[in-house]
């Protein structure tokens, strides 16, 4: 058997890899024996950390509803048990209802695993990590990993207990508790009508363990069965397809909200009932809003590709907008620090609908974020509104458009930081061209009116080898006009497929 290449297995702070055949050209490099390896080495890597003996941890496993998922989950646990880890199966869950295990009253576990991909394809999975400060850190995993390569694990003659636990239950109950709490009532959604999509991903126990108890009428919710093969569509806040799904879904049953999540719940969006989309920037907003009536004056940290409108419209209601990297611990990890120095932070968010808040332990949790917004419909109802119009005033593009250069160059990273520190140089001497000072990912240039009136932000991707590029105008044709300007630049480099560039501004 070949020898398995674990450091190509970390993305970031998440284990990653294809975990069944099924697409040419992706052999299956996240096996079984490879999954129970790696708990092997987590709990080596968590009995360092908290100076217990393996047979004193216990660790909670959840997993997704991925077709790899059971027999991935049932590797982790042979591993645990097998170092002398007692485990704890909470069968189908949520991301972060398993790092809820941890900071839940009446649990006791030193570590949690969630065996998910997000929103990747049917035959990709992966394994998350999480101790009760939080999810691991990219150097973490690293260390992990390089147990694993070791393979130097003391096996204790006393194997690990295994028992399982509902915890989706309890960290549902929870929810419905925390939203009982704020509004005030027992019944607090009586009288709404609340659509569900899950994408047959694990978001499904939304609607009978937190919408139905509150007095919800769920009637039309839909793909909230586990289904692996997502036969429907991806679940995933940013596809279009998905977000039509479920747009659909509120425009057919009149309803007053539509709600989705990604494959793991850490992430979300939602349709208001005009059936207009509340993802990306529109979430940003809405969750702002609510927090800035909360919290007046807190600072918002997002990620790198959001609008201008949004920065304004944060600033107009007195908030600060901190335009950080792209990657959820990226951004996470710059509210804790904003905090830790003094500044006030109650949100860290990106516009993949990633999105944490002060108050739920920095934690990305998609179903919380809904339930900040679902209190939010609770109390607005007493007073004759509804949640759109939190963000009526917010300033949207004309036009919008991504780009994914690929770089062909062997060493992608190098290459690609080459061409953006060249191109800050070339931006600075170029007339009309207002490069962002305080800009924490590539480069950003924004243009006047009646000169594309926009921005463009050119940076280098968190794993892969792509150059995107986010073009953004408040004009008819800004795009094409912004992509023209920087286009000549990017064509010096011959190791950048910018023929998706060329052909919007050639076509």
């Amino acid at each position: 058997m070949a020898a398995i290449a674990f450091k190509k297995l970390q993305n970031g702070s998440d284990i990653r890899g294809v975990a069944l055949e099924g697409i040419e050209g992706q052999p299956v490099n996240l096996t079984e024996e490879a999954v129970t390896t790696i708990a092997k080495a987590f709990g080596a890597w968590l009995s360092k950390k908290t100076g217990k003996d393996a047979g004193q941890l216990k660790v909670a496993i959840g997993r997704d509803s991925r077709i790899s998922g059971p027999a991935l989950l049932a590797a982790a646990a042979k591993g645990l048990c097998t170092a002398g880890v007692s485990v704890t199966d909470c069968g189908l869950a949520s991301t972060p209802a398993m790092f809820m295990t941890l900071v839940t009253d009446g649990f006791s576990f030193d570590g949690s695993i969630m065996i998910t991909a997000s929103h990747l394809p049917f035959n990709r999975n992966g394994m998350k990590f999480f101790v009760a400060s939080g999810g691991l850190e990219k150097s973490d995993i690293a260390e992990i990993l390089a147990l694993a390569e070791a393979g130097d694990f003391l096996t204790p003659q006393t194997p690990g207990k295994m028992d399982a636990c509902d915890f989706i239950s309890v960290y549902a109950k929870g929810l419905v508790e925390k939203i009982r709490a704020a509004s005030g009532s027992e019944k607090p959604l009586e009288g709404f009508h609340i659509v569900v999509d899950a994408g047959n991903g694990g978001g499904g126990f939304f609607v009978d363990k937190v919408l139905a108890p509150l007095g919800a009428d769920a009637s039309g919710s839909q793909f909230l069965e586990p289904d692996g093969s997502f036969p429907n569509h991806i679940p995933n806040p940013e596809d279009k397809t998905a977000m039509e799904s479920i747009r659909g879904a509120v425009l057919a049953n009149h309803a007053d909200l539509g709600i989705i999540f990604d494959t793991d719940v850490d992430r979300a969006g939602a349709v208001d009932k005009n059936g207009r989309e509340i993802n990306r920037n529109r979430i940003i907003a809405l969750i702002s809003a609510i927090l800035l009536h909360e919290h007046p004056g807190t600072a918002i940290v997002t990620d790198s590709i959001t609008s201008s409108g949004l920065k304004t419209f944060i600033e107009e209601k007195g908030g600060i907008h901190h335009r950080f990297k792209r990657g959820y611990k990226n951004v996470i990890n710059e509210a804790i620090r904003l905090n830790r120095e003094g500044t006030d932070c109650q949100v860290a968010i990106e516009t993949s609908g990633h999105g944490a808040l002060k108050e739920n332990y920095f934690l990305d949790d998609g179903a919380y974020l809904i339930a900040k917004i679902l209190v939010q419909m609770a109390r607005l109802k007493k007073e004759g509104k509804t949640i759109d119009e939190l963000i009526a005033d917010l300033q949207e593009p004309l036009e919008a458009k991504e780009y994914r250069m690929k770089i062909l160059a062997e060493d992608f990273k190098e290459y690609g930081n080459r061409l953006i520190e060249a191109l800050k140089e070339y931006a600075a001497k170029q007339p009309g061209w207002q490069v962002e000072p305080n800009n924490y990912e590539g480069i950003r240039v924004k243009f006047a009116q009646g000169d594309g009136d926009g921005w463009f932000l050119l940076r280098l991707s968190l794993h892969d080898p792509i150059i995107p590029l986010n073009i953004e105008s408040n004009a008819q044709g800004g795009v094409k006009h912004i992509a023209g300007k920087l286009y000549p630049f990017v064509a010096q480099y011959e190791e950048i497929d910018s023929a998706c560039l060329q052909e919007e501004v050639q076509g």
